[in-house]
């Protein structure tokens, strides 16, 4: 959005009153003397009050003036007559209502930016950057707010090394506001407790799935509909192969050497918190990947790929990231954004939350790596493994 509030996609719009006044005058000249184009005149600053500064709207309203006389000296017609004072009065007028309402506009549109800002900034405290390195993984993350939106979203993400490896997750909570501010915060809890102290990642999830059930029937009330989408990973001590668990979320892509992977789960699964409608003890599937050393990781949430352009075309982001790409997770997701930017012209109809992670050896983080303060497609066929199976 630009600083007049203008949707950058839609900054045509601004051209759209001097066109007007350039018409007008044109059909006037065009058309017999007794047609007047002193409504188009008229209706000029009233268009640039949406699209346009205050300045920019008087200027438009006395361009409109001196079009009007304009064409009364054209055709010679008499300045000072009854019947030309009027519509020069009404543009005069309607001029004078087309700044008043550029200045609420302007008030409410300021109030929307702060509103913005302070739901991005709660977000950012609820949800802090993880650090550049975590074990064996050089991780990055980026948060995109979305431009239509001035409420909390419930987008997550945390990244934990514990005595089992690297263990992570990243989720969306169905909602915004207060309540998926709620949400968030007993699902990283839960989270940073359970990757800590669990043995595997099926009881990770299943601790997961727990906390959010019992967010839906608190004590003495309703009974809620919360859930949430989530993928829970981990990379155990000195291990190559990524263990995943995808509960509903979108699917991790695995960028390597100019390809990209979706890493698709072997069995669909419910989201968070939806898990009894899959019967009593539903087992978690575990599936596995191997994770080369210069293969970088992208996991994101459906703010990602719900971004659409001005033809309503949903945003795949395989193409950006099957481009020549360094093995950097924060140089991927900058490649990322930039082309989700462009896709949807600079306004998300939804927060997006990416990490990105890569398994090095041994040396300081690469640059970016960090969070910033402010694309042949290959369809993986996973092993998978039922942690509740009792074969295992």
């Amino acid at each position: 959005m630009g600083h007049d509030g203008t949707p950058t996609g839609k900054r045509w719009l601004r051209w759209l009153p001097a066109a007007v006044l350039v018409g007008s005058l044109g059909l006037d000249l065009l058309t017999p003397p007794d047609v007047s184009t002193f409504p188009l005149l008229a209706a000029a600053p009233v268009m640039a009050a949406p699209v346009l500064s205050r300045r920019g709207t008087l200027a438009v309203g006395a361009a409109a003036v001196v079009t009007g006389l304009l064409d009364v000296v054209l055709e010679g017609r008499d300045l000072f007559s009854v019947s030309e004072a009027v519509p020069f009065a009404s543009i005069v007028v309607l001029t004078v209502l087309a700044v008043f309402l550029n200045r609420v506009m302007a008030r409410d549109r300021q109030q929307l930016r702060t509103a913005r800002e302070v739901a991005e900034a709660v977000q950012r405290a609820v949800l802090p950057a993880p650090a550049g390195r975590v074990g064996p993984l050089t991780v990055a993350a980026r948060y995109q707010a979305a431009a239509r939106e001035a409420a909390v979203g419930g987008d997550l993400y945390a990244v934990h090394a514990t005595r089992h490896g690297v263990r992570l997750m990243i989720g969306d909570v169905r909602g915004k506001g207060l309540g998926a501010v709620r949400a968030v915060n007993a699902l990283l809890g839960a989270f940073d407790e359970a990757a800590v102290h669990l043995p595997d990642l099926p009881a990770v999830v299943r601790r997961l799935e727990e906390r959010m059930r019992r967010l839906n029937t608190p004590p003495g009330g309703a009974e809620g509909e919360s859930f949430a989408t989530a993928v829970v990973a981990e990379l155990p001590v000195g291990g190559t192969v990524l263990r995943v668990v995808n509960r509903g979320h979108p699917a991790p892509l695995l960028v390597h050497r100019g390809g990209v992977r979706p890493l698709e789960p072997s069995v669909p699964a419910l989201p968070l918190g939806l898990a009894d409608l899959g019967g009593p003890r539903a087992p978690v599937t575990v599936d596995r990947y191997d994770l080369p050393e210069d293969a970088v990781l992208v996991l994101f949430t459906d703010g990602v790929t719900e971004a659409r352009d001005r033809d309503g075309t949903f945003y795949d982001p395989v193409p950006a990231l099957s481009r020549p790409l360094p093995p950097d997770p924060g140089r991927v997701l900058d490649a990322l954004l930039a082309d989700l930017d462009r896709h949807a012209a600079g306004g998300l109809t939804d927060d997006a939350a990416l990490l990105a992670l890569t398994r090095h050896r041994s040396g300081p983080a690469p640059p970016g790596a960090g969070a910033r303060s402010r694309g042949p497609r290959g369809r993986p066929r996973p092993s998978a493994s039922r942690a509740d199976d009792p074969r295992r």
